[in-house]
């Protein structure tokens, strides 16, 4: 695998984890959330990835003139393959007093837990500093042969 392909697979997972990270927090922020557009509580969501295949004809040109770099099966980074809305994730609360409470003075809630969210959250930002860790180390390698060039 060269230098920029690499590159293009820290920056897929950048992309994803940016995206995880998004989701995470609006998660987060929608804890307490009992009534949305939609009608009903706020549904917690998931990221879901999904590693990146070489399309067809990119497995052919690399065949047809020997530029294989990596076997025709190995990922070429990762995407977003969907994000993913819970339906079953509802507590019901008592609460005949709320506005969104029903005729039997139930409020449903969504239910998410605060601690895996942030768990999720800490794993997706650390996620997304190894890659940009990894990019950096690309740049100084190709700073460096680029001197070593020079010289």
């Amino acid at each position: 695998m060269g230098i920029f392909e690499t590159m293009r697979v820290s920056l897929s997972a950048l992309t994803a984890q940016r995206v995880r990270m998004d989701v995470t927090a609006s998660n987060l922020a929608n804890v307490d959330t009992t009534r949305t557009p939609q009608g009903g509580p706020y549904l917690r969501r998931q990221v879901v990835f999904a590693a990146e295949q070489p399309n067809a004809f990119a497995r052919l040109v690399q065949t047809r003139t020997g530029l294989v770099q990596a076997p025709p099966s190995a990922a070429r980074g990762v995407y977003v393959a969907g994000i993913v809305v819970d339906p079953q994730a509802v507590r019901e609360v008592y609460d005949p007093t709320h506005p969104d409470a029903d005729t039997n003075g139930i409020v449903r809630y969504p239910d998410i837990d605060v601690v895996s969210e942030m768990t999720n959250l800490m794993a997706a930002t650390r996620a997304y500093e190894a890659n940009v860790t990894v990019l950096e180390s690309l740049k100084a390698m190709a700073m460096r042969a680029l001197s070593i060039g020079r010289a």
